[in-house]
């Protein structure tokens, strides 16, 4: 099959390419799509390589190959070494009021029978107090950790760990 997307780099952009991959100091992705980039140029003294050969040599699917040099082609250099964001919405299952809430339940005494509350229990009470139809205990954490603070540990506060005596003072010279 004829390829779509013909890569042709200038010299400027082969050596942009070039000086990114040998100086190795970047995300692994985009280190992995200037390698495929160099070799599927198609420029003169390019290597030319088909799509199977680049996936092979790089360990990476044939379709990452085929994505990078249409981004390439379309959008240009800059689009085609870094990844698309992601389009897609995350809907929150707690608004600010209902974190408020659940924060105030964390900080609350723990249930009867039980020595502290664990990220399960507060899932469970938000759903028995009708502050939302279902709560994962994942969600529970995710709210409870932007608080920077142990919600759920015996003290119920936020916990400093104690720096060690030996890092305080300087060593002495006997």
């Amino acid at each position: 099959m004829a390829k779509k997307y013909r890569v042709t780099l200038t010299c400027e952009e082969r050596r942009e390419l070039e000086g990114l991959v040998n100086k190795g100091k970047s995300e692994a992705r985009k280190l992995a799509h200037a390698r495929i980039l160099l070799q599927a140029d198609e420029a003169e003294g390019g290597p030319c390589r088909t799509d199977d050969e680049i996936a092979r040599a790089l360990n990476v699917h044939v379709r990452t190959v085929e994505r990078v040099r249409q981004r390439f082609v379309e959008q240009g250099l800059p689009a085609a070494l870094v990844p698309k964001p992601s389009e897609r919405v995350y809907l929150r299952r707690l608004d600010g009021a209902q974190e408020a809430r659940l924060i105030a339940l964390a900080c609350s005494p723990p249930p009867e029978g039980k020595s502290r509350w664990t990220l399960r229990l507060l899932a469970e009470r938000l759903v028995e107090l009708e502050m939302a139809e279902t709560v994962s205990y994942e969600t529970v954490r995710r709210v409870l950790k932007k608080t920077n603070s142990n919600r759920t540990s015996a003290s119920g506060g936020s916990f400093r760990r104690k720096p060690r005596p030996s890092l305080l003072r300087p060593w002495r010279m006997s």
